[in-house]
């Protein structure tokens, strides 16, 4: 009732939060601004709240619901979502068990695993001896090392040999106590958004660089993709099946997105699920959301209407 109230009423007033305090914060003013653009155009009461600089007070007393577009720590790790629980505030996205999950890429591939979804050979490094870990493990190279608790491939590399794997790791342990080791798989790379628990259109992905890097990402004309992925039906079909078979596993609301690579033998691997992907003018939910006959303005009212409180209050 709240919320069909909420869309008829634009004087019910939704916080749009966005910037915050991670790594992250340039990309997610970015998708705040284009949140905060497509909200306005339908006649919402939208105003802007940045955690770096605003006070919470005053969306504590004045929010009726809360937009949240951060990314990274602080924002996707279930931190703002109990803050909001505690306000008794109605919030877009995951909850606080599924964001923290989500946000360990450890701890998700645990769970896809024992879903039966197959996940890339991975191997696991914590603060130590990074030499003794190196040569005590199995690793076969080329692999990917990527911090356990980051996004937009902050700290990413990949490494083509073992000499270059320790300088790997040490930049990952800048964004996380704990480090991934991924076998390198090469193949077609896909994406796929879901709303409300049904996957959309499956989007691939084809770096000009090679590498789906932070470049490749935000800079335009860096990347070309593919609407729908240029991959056989049965593929497709599987793909959107996995995907809503981990929004179910991992608790997720709203619209996640489910990231994939294809090997050349047709084995979909599961990369991660982003509890809040980027909206910029080159991101890859609203390109889903388009292959599916969904606009970025529909996108963001379908959000909003799906808000809500793990615990009711």
């Amino acid at each position: 009732r709240f919320l069909r109230r909420l869309i008829k009423d634009t004087n019910k007033k939704v916080f749009l939060i966005l910037g915050g305090l991670s790594k992250e914060r340039d990309v997610s003013l970015m998708t705040g601004e284009a949140i905060y653009k497509a909200l306005c155009e339908r006649g919402y009461n939208v105003e802007k709240f940045d955690p770096k600089t605003d006070d919470w007070a005053k969306l504590k007393e004045e929010a009726d619901l809360a937009f949240i577009s951060l990314h990274g720590k602080f924002g996707e790790d279930g931190c703002v979502q109990g803050l909001l629980e505690m306000y008794g505030i109605p919030y877009t996205g995951s909850g606080i068990l599924s964001s923290a999950l989500c946000y360990d890429k450890d701890q998700t591939k645990i769970v896809m695993s024992q879903k039966g979804i197959n996940i890339p050979k991975t191997w696991v490094y914590t603060e130590g001896d990074i030499i003794n870990f190196i040569e005590s493990e199995d690793i076969v190279f080329p692999v990917m090392v990527k911090p356990n608790r980051e996004g937009s491939t902050i700290g990413m590399t990949v490494v083509e040999e073992k000499n270059q794997l320790e300088a790997a790791i040490k930049l990952a342990l800048e964004s996380s106590p704990k480090v991934l080791i991924e076998e390198f798989i090469s193949g077609t790379e896909v994406t796929v958004g879901l709303l409300n628990g049904k996957a959309m259109t499956v989007v691939e992905i084809v770096p000009k660089s090679g590498l789906y890097d932070y470049k490749s990402k935000y800079e335009a004309g860096q990347t070309d993709y593919f609407l729908p992925a240029r991959i056989s039906d049965a593929l497709t079909d599987e793909v959107r099946l996995i995907s809503e078979k981990a929004y179910n596993a991992l608790g997720c609301n709203g619209a996640p997105r489910a990231d994939y690579i294809i090997d050349k033998q047709g084995k979909i691997f599961f990369l991660e699920m982003n509890t809040i992907p980027g909206m910029t003018e080159t991101s890859l939910l609203p390109k889903s959301a388009a292959g599916s006959g969904i606009n970025f303005a529909d996108l963001c009212e379908k959000i909003v209407q799906a808000a809500k409180l793990d615990y009711a209050v």
